[in-house]
């Protein structure tokens, strides 16, 4: 960006100059007025950018993107080969809108809400509406989203839309227009919110000096009002954020506002009805559902009563909402409201429901099913916008003035057919406001989304909200699937805002002590296989460092360390043949290929970008349980996959330098899980899985290596391998001062208990763990899982190192060793199993139904 570009975008009526593409005619602009002149409010910011210098805004986006990137902000798109974790773009420019003018949209925004939740009362009530004649019978009850189940279902508070968004542009007057309602479950809040901790974040002084209006107080009033619709049935309520899964295209917002809420985050398989009331399924047990903030579309809500295919819902939700023992932020049946059509009755029902005039009106609409409106429509086809309520092109705009003649006369023929089945409406030209474009400071068609949330006498709007400018100075539409640059929305005040937070809560209804959320099942197992791949991948990743190093080194009496350590290496990553099995022979005499293929290459089961791919798709199931810094270090690993993958190495001494900091990633992923999660339930079974499968490793290394005697100078040489993967080599050489010796490092890795890197220390360790347990037996009983750990660590602790070095007669195989390392590996194979059976498989009793001797040893 030069200096040249931020002065022509501040106060000059002049053209504009190269690089700057111009205003388009007839539009409204955030920025300038009619006369291509700055608007005042916006001129501080401009020459904020202007003091920073290309340098320094390009110093700030490097922050913003940084910022982004280690919060794992993302959006996936649709079929998009980026994978789960596509960065947010954000735009460092603002929409700047007025106190004045803010306040007179913040009025409209209220009384559309307030009227959208009457209608919505109505329709799944008396429908006066319908009887009356003020709304179309086929209108509503054809749409798809009318839930005729939800017909007569009681409302708390009459407050069916707790939650409400609006899309809006200004038109060419300098008026807000609306160009779409969002009611079914308004997602955007979040990345909103993000967007503001971003940007203010990146811009301290200009934010600061700006007066923005704070967006705290909007979710302390979500967070209010969602307490207090749970408090009305439980005064224990419990809320929970209820999401599709880590593959919906918003997973990132729903974790997001789960931590920011400090509500748990469950899916359809997490939840069960029993008794009419909803329960989430934790470890044993079953606790109470109260309130349900949705991000699921009610119509895969309930696959008994609403959509027989659904794998999202929860049998018998609809009957728990019907019998008043759960609410659901929004209703379901809200989503009615979005039916495009709906619009052309707006102004109507205002006047009949309110007493009011319409004050935030929408494009003009038309209904195809009204006789009237559909000769309007067919005379001026193409001068409209016509889209399909209903069938796969569903809320695609077709533009009337680019569709071809042929096409024109289809559709006029298809509107005649089913004209109850088609909208249409007058094109609203998107207003432009200001973005950072390749450098310089462009136009661009600009959607914002406003955000409103229910409390006892109305609504509360969020301050600003979730601005999004196309990439296009010719977009008709903004949509996230299209492409877009997202904006923070600053709302500027007068004088300076008071700093707000969510924590500072003047709620005083809200319980002192708020119950934390519970394990389900679903997020045990993906904690317990987080534990176990993070595990895996460092072992394999150790284990790769250790064979490079020594093949680097090939010492004419190293070819037996190096076979030992190969072997190794395919019994714990089970890419059989590998070394061990038809042609290992070849690879063993070139063992680079092969340890390429495990270190890079992406289809390789059990490979490194495999294991690594297992990780953060586990991790991101369990997103909300992990610490800001944590996600960080699980994008550090994500990234060090994609250059393994995308770049791969030639050489293994070119892996190197992939491998050096994945393991760094690797190892403060494990300390930061350690220090920074609550050693609660889950944290027990992340534990759990790192030690059982470091314990599984060490069984296997130590079994292939140690198996066979060797002469003195290799299985020296194969000692200190083994010693430096375990990362024990320190410790020997300070310990053992009498060289290498078979029975020092079983000493060290196999018995020490003080030693974390040892077998000994992860049995003794899994003992603890799963001592700690919910469980349902009587206390002094050992349940299973129990009984093998202890097995296995009692055999360990009562070894003779001197038996375990020796061999049976003439055999060189040290028999004793590898029976003994065999059953350890079956044992924890079997631990693994019976934590399965146990905890996995979504056992359903609901705890208040427990006895009190079962309730006492939950």
């Amino acid at each position: 960006m030069t200096s040249h570009d931020l002065l022509s975008a501040s106060g000059s009526t002049a053209p504009p100059p190269a690089g700057v593409e111009p205003i388009p005619s007839g539009g409204f602009d955030a920025m300038r007025d009619a006369r291509g002149r700055v608007l005042p409010h916006w001129e501080y910011l401009l020459g904020a950018f202007q003091t920073l210098g290309p340098a320094g805004v390009a110093e700030r986006r490097r922050e913003a993107d940084r910022l982004i990137r280690d919060n794992g902000v993302s959006y996936n798109l649709y079929g998009d080969t980026q994978g789960v974790s596509r960065p947010w773009n954000l735009d460092l420019i603002p929409l700047l809108i007025r106190s004045d003018e803010w306040a007179v949209l913040e009025r409209g925004l209220m009384q559309r809400a307030e009227l959208l939740n009457q209608v919505l009362l109505d329709l799944y009530g008396p429908r006066d509406l319908i009887r009356e004649g003020l709304l179309p019978a086929d209108l509503i009850d054809a749409d798809p989203r009318f839930l005729h189940p939800c017909h007569g279902i009681e409302v708390a508070g009459n407050r069916p839309l707790i939650q409400y968004a609006a899309d809006l542009t200004q038109t060419a007057d300098g008026g807000w227009c609306v160009l779409r309602d969002h009611t079914e479950s308004p997602s955007g809040a979040g990345y909103a919110l993000e967007n503001r901790i971003v940007l203010s974040h990146v811009l301290p002084s200009l934010f600061r000096d700006s007066h923005v209006h704070r967006v705290a107080g909007f979710f302390r009033s979500m967070r209010r009002t969602l307490s207090r619709l749970a408090l009305r049935r439980d005064q224990h309520a419990r809320v929970a954020v209820l999401t599709p899964g880590p593959g919906h295209e918003a997973h990132f917002e729903h974790a997001y506002l789960a931590n920011y809420l400090g509500y748990g985050l469950v899916q359809g398989g997490d939840l069960s009805v029993r008794d009419g009331a909803l329960w989430l399924r934790t470890l044993g047990r079953l606790e109470p559902i109260h309130a349900v903030l949705r991000h699921v579309d009610a119509v895969w809500c309930d696959p008994l009563e609403l959509s027989e295919v659904s794998l999202l819902g929860v049998p018998g939700l609809v009957q728990a909402t019907r019998n008043g023992k759960v609410v659901f932020a929004n209703a379901l049946g809200s989503g009615l409201l979005e039916h495009p059509g709906l619009a052309a009755f707006l102004p109507l029902l205002s006047q009949r429901l309110l007493g009011e005039d319409l004050l935030l009106a929408g494009a003009p609409t038309y209904w195809c099913g009204d006789p009237a409106s559909l000769q309007s429509v067919l005379d001026n086809l193409a001068a409209l916008m016509v889209s399909p309520v209903r069938g796969p092109h569903a809320g695609q705009w077709f533009v009337g003035a680019e569709l071809p003649p042929e096409r024109l006369s289809a559709l006029t023929a298809e509107i005649r057919a089913a004209p109850r089945a088609y909208v249409a409406r007058l094109e609203i030209p998107l207003s432009t406001s200001p973005s950072m474009i390749d450098g310089s400071i462009q136009p661009r068609p600009t959607v914002l989304r406003s955000f409103l949330v229910s409390e006892d006498e109305g609504y509360t709007v969020l301050p600003g909200g979730l601005s999004r400018a196309a990439k296009s100075l010719g977009a008709r539409s903004v949509s996230n699937q299209l492409g877009v640059c997202a904006k923070d929305t600053w709302v500027l005040a007068s004088e300076p805002e008071r700093q707000e937070t969510l924590i500072l809560s003047d709620d005083r209804t809200a319980p002192a002590v708020v119950l934390e959320s519970e394990v389900s099942s679903r997020v045990a197992d993906n904690l317990f296989w987080i534990g176990r791949y993070a595990e895996r991948a460092e072992g394999l990743v150790r284990s790769l460092r250790g064979i490079i190093f020594k093949l680097s080194e090939r010492l004419g009496d190293s070819g037996c360390c190096i076979r030992s350590l190969l072997e190794a290496l395919t019994h714990q990553t089970l890419t059989y043949p590998g070394f061990v099995g038809e042609g290992a022979a070849e690879r063993l005499r070139e063992p680079a290929p092969e340890m390429l293929s495990l270190i890079s290459d992406p289809g390789r089961v059990g490979g490194l970008p495999q294991t690594l791919l297992a990780l953060v798709n586990a991790a991101w199931s369990v997103r909300d349980r992990l610490s800001t810094d944590t996600w960080r270090v699980v994008n550090d690993i994500e990234r060090c996959s994609l250059a393994l993958t995308r770049a791969p190495p030639g050489e293994l001494s070119e892996a190197l330098d992939e491998l050096d900091p994945l393991i760094t990633s690797l190892v403060a992923f494990a300390a930061l899980t350690h220090e920074n999660m609550t050693h609660n339930e889950g944290w027990h079974f992340l534990e759990t899985g790192r030690r059982l499968e470091r314990g599984s490793n060490l069984a296997t290394l130590l079994k292939s290596s140690l198996a066979q005697v060797g002469p003195e100078a290799e299985e020296t040489l194969l000692i200190e391998a083994v010693l430096g993967i375990t990362d024990s080599l320190i410790t020997y050489r300070r310990r053992y001062q009498a060289g290498t010796r078979v029975g020092a490092l079983l000493d060290l890795v196999f018995q020490d208990e003080s030693n974390p890197r040892s077998l000994a220390y992860q049995l003794a360790t899994l003992e603890r763990l799963v001592g700690q347990m919910p469980r349902m037996e009587s206390a002094g009983r050992c349940t299973q899982v129990e009984k093998l750990v202890l097995q296995a660590l009692t055999a360990v602790r009562v070894a003779e190192i001197d038996t375990l070095v020796r061999t049976e007669g003439a055999s060189d195989r040290r028999a004793t060793l590898v029976s003994l390392l065999e059953g350890v590996q079956s044992q924890l194979a079997a631990v693994s199993d019976a934590l399965t059976a146990r905890y996995f498989a979504h056992e359903e009793r609901p705890h208040s139904l427990l006895s009190p001797p079962e309730r006492r040893a939950t």
